[in-house]
């Protein structure tokens, strides 16, 4: 397992806007239709990275926690499924209704958007202020599967904060760490 870092998009940057199959409801989702009026974290993910794995009841967890707080949380897979078929979406769909995930679990089957956000690894996380500008990207926490420490989402769970507190977020982020994301030929 290869561990590749975030490429840490540039902050201030506007979330560039798409329009994706939801894999459990079936219909096409946008980022104005899923967009929140405090904050929107876009995550992209897959079903078979061990990163991913590692956080995958943390990150259910953490939208519950603050959806309700008017956050909304987007997750997006963008990899090969032909070299990768358990991210397929019907494994997508699967994988969503098994850990209750909160949040649509959008396909990227071009991988335009993964390009367009910049993303490198899975996951790779994005939280963008109410004007949809990037306020936080990086790491959820300092968890990894390779080390003791329990997963609590508390970088992301900072910059959450702040947002609703009416406070800047630090701009003193790390970048997240995971496998990269699976590029078809």
């Amino acid at each position: 397992m290869a561990a590749t870092p975030s490429n840490m998009m540039p902050l201030g940057t506007k979330a560039p806007d798409f329009n994706l199959h939801d894999t459990v409801s079936g219909e096409k989702k946008s980022l104005q239709q899923l967009r929140y009026d405090q904050a929107t974290v876009i995550m992209f993910i897959c079903n078979h990275c061990p990163f991913v794995k590692h956080v995958q009841t943390g990150l259910v967890k953490l939208a519950n926690d603050y959806i309700p707080k008017g956050i909304s949380f987007i997750a997006i897979s963008s990899n090969d499924v032909e070299n990768y078929p358990d991210d397929s979406p019907e494994q997508m769909k699967a994988v969503a209704q098994q850990l209750g995930y909160p949040f649509p679990y959008l396909y990227d089957e071009s991988q335009a958007i993964a390009r367009a956000y910049g993303a490198a690894c899975t996951p790779d996380f994005y939280i963008f202020d109410k004007d949809l500008r990037c306020v936080y990207r990086g790491q959820m926490d300092d968890s990894r599967p390779s080390n003791d420490i329990p997963v609590t989402g508390k970088d992301i769970r900072a910059a959450l904060n702040a947002i609703l507190a009416g406070q800047p977020v630090d701009e003193n982020q790390k970048p997240s760490i995971g496998c990269n994301i699976k590029w078809k030929k």
